[in-house]
């Protein structure tokens, strides 16, 4: 399980975060709406939370 979790959960959770980074900084260099920018931050706010609790498990999971 814990390969299955490192493998594949572990990078798709961290690209998420990246990718909705990157689009919200996109946003406010090209000037866009703010609560696009609030929207997107507030996000990657949730899939950071969402991250870190996918590594806590994978490394939890390694231990067993």
């Amino acid at each position: 399980m814990a390969s299955v979790l490192s493998t594949y959960f572990v990078p798709v959770a961290i690209g998420a975060v990246a990718v909705v980074l990157l689009l919200g900084l996109v946003n406010m260099m090209r000037g866009g709406s703010p609560n696009t920018s609030q929207r997107l931050m507030r996000l990657r706010v949730l899939l950071q939370f969402v991250a870190i609790i996918v590594i806590m498990i994978t490394i939890w999971a390694m231990g067993r």
